[in-house]
């Protein structure tokens, strides 16, 4: 009898324990989450020493300029790996090496093809995830000669999930680059759900970076990375409304508008056989009058045939894996295409390949 009484008070005094423990943790991070400010300015940093800049570079209309966007997938997707938020195994990077090889290979490859003005995604600054890599730094030890700014969109409390590798806490965000001066920033905050999957998802935004023109105008980069299909209808529809918003008013002031970066929708017209709830079509009726999406410019379907996405619920399979176009540019119609094509590199250091643009401002 004694015995017995003596066990209930253990197991009681156990989940007396657990309930306080998990009491504790919900309560760290209901009060440990926050986002960001709207219409925050961004700081403008230099990558390189002095001698790495083109002091006589500036944007002028009429000559020919490179840009790309890249979703750098925190360093972490090498072709065999899977992501558990996609229903894969990984949660964070196979490891430390795997992740500075990752990120170092995308820093050559964006240096190689030296762009004017480079849109990265997903790049981590602290992360459990990524093994508190600093990738904007390692970036910046390959992409040299150029302003950049940050905006940050992840910051989060410890997560204690998946139980087999918790995805600990992580700060992440997008880097935009340009060979000419950026002297105007803007980080704008989008709508995101107020349910619980806030305390799991992006601290959603875009950035705005304005470089002056020759002629008086200024080239405005937003740098995107936009909600999954799978959230809340009236989010999605309020975060392209607020996007739209702006760029069409730097278009009206008379300036050049491209929007680059992750849409995490399907941008080609046609949807893909067997499309998952992730990738269905961006609603092109919803971008505004004097704008169009860029890939349609592309001078051959074979520049556009590779996909910019891989499916991260497993290790990728050519042939086999999911793939689609999740990543382009939206422009304003005094950018002129002269060549728009989704490289191929085999999904080889990110679950995202880079889209490259040579353009003309009018």
């Amino acid at each position: 009898m004694k015995k017995g009484k003596k066990s209930i008070k253990i197991i009681l005094a156990v989940l007396a324990g657990l309930i306080l423990l998990i009491g504790g943790y919900c309560a760290y991070v209901l009060i440990a989450y926050d986002r960001l400010p709207d219409y925050l300015t961004l700081e403008v940093n230099k990558s390189g020493a002095e001698e790495d800049f083109d002091r006589e570079f500036q944007v002028r209309p009429c000559e020919e300029y490179l840009i790309m966007t890249y979703n750098i997938g925190f360093g972490a997707y090498t072709k065999d790996y899977s992501f558990f938020m996609d229903g894969g195994k990984y949660s964070w990077g196979r490891d430390e090496e795997s992740v500075l090889a990752n990120v170092s290979a995308m820093g050559t490859l964006i240096s190689d093809m030296d762009p004017d003005f480079i849109l990265v995604q997903e790049v981590d600054r602290d992360g459990t995830r990524s093994y508190h890599i600093d990738e904007l730094e390692i970036l910046n030890q390959f992409i040299k000669g150029y302003y950049y700014d940050f905006a940050q969109n992840y910051d989060s409390p410890f997560l204690f999930f998946p139980p087999w590798q918790p995805h600990g806490a992580n700060i992440a965000g997008m880097v935009t680059y340009a060979r000419g001066e950026i002297t105007e920033t803007m980080r704008r905050s989008f709508p995101i759900s107020e349910s619980l999957s806030k305390f799991v998802d992006l601290d959603r935004c875009y950035s705005i970076s304005r470089i002056p023109t020759e002629n008086g105008k200024f080239l405005c980069l937003y740098n995107v990375h936009l909600s999954a299909y799978g959230s809340n209808d009236e989010i999605r529809e309020g975060q392209l409304s607020m996007l739209f918003e702006d760029m069409a008013a730097d278009y009206q002031a008379g300036n050049y508008v491209i929007c680059g970066g992750d849409y995490n929708h399907n941008v080609k017209e046609e949807a893909t056989e067997n499309a998952p709830e992730w990738a269905y079509l961006f609603p092109r009726e919803k971008i505004p009058e004097g704008f169009c999406m860029a890939l349609d410019y592309a001078e051959t379907p074979e520049d556009i045939a590779h996909e910019s996405c891989r499916s991260a619920d497993s290790p990728y399979k050519e042939g086999e894996t999911y793939t689609v176009t999740l990543d382009g540019f939206i422009i304003s119609d005094n950018v002129i295409v002269h060549e728009y094509r989704n490289m191929d590199c085999g999904y080889e250091y990110s679950d995202h390949d880079p889209v490259i643009m040579r353009f003309v401002l009018e």
